[in-house]
């Protein structure tokens, strides 16, 4: 079960408006930096969010992975996202895939500024709570 979890928070996107407000447009790009990645998408689920007083809902993107899964969230009106991209590594290695996907949606979003996070899972090592 070990693997490479990947998080972004993506501030001041400068993408097209639409790429944080059309679920379908944002799938597309999920799906194609997937393929792209040499990553295998079993299922997806793409979601908009009604709009708010705020102005127009966000997405939610989900394509799950045979290696684990994508997902995107967005805030169109602060313009800002986040991403999760996690894999498996049981077989082989495909920590080099997440990075590859995880860097194709960030470059995607064009932000401003960016908090991306790496997290081994899965590692039994010193202080593993055995619970």
């Amino acid at each position: 079960m070990q693997g490479l979890h990947i998080t972004a928070d993506l501030h001041g996107c400068n993408c097209p408006a639409a790429l944080l407000t059309d679920a379908a447009l944002l799938g597309r790009h999920c799906t194609e930096a997937v393929r792209a990645t040499g990553l295998q998408a079993v299922a997806e689920l793409f979601h908009t969010f009604p709009a708010t007083a705020w102005g127009h809902g966000g997405v939610t993107a989900t394509v799950l992975l045979a290696e684990s899964h994508l997902c995107v969230h967005t805030w169109p009106e602060q313009r800002a996202v986040t991403l999760d991209v996690y894999v498996c590594n049981f077989g082989s290695d495909h920590s080099p895939r997440a990075e590859a996907l995880a860097l194709a949606m960030t470059r995607l979003f064009l932000p401003q500024a960016q908090a991306v996070r790496r997290l081994t899972r899965g590692d039994r090592g010193e202080g593993a709570d055995p619970g």
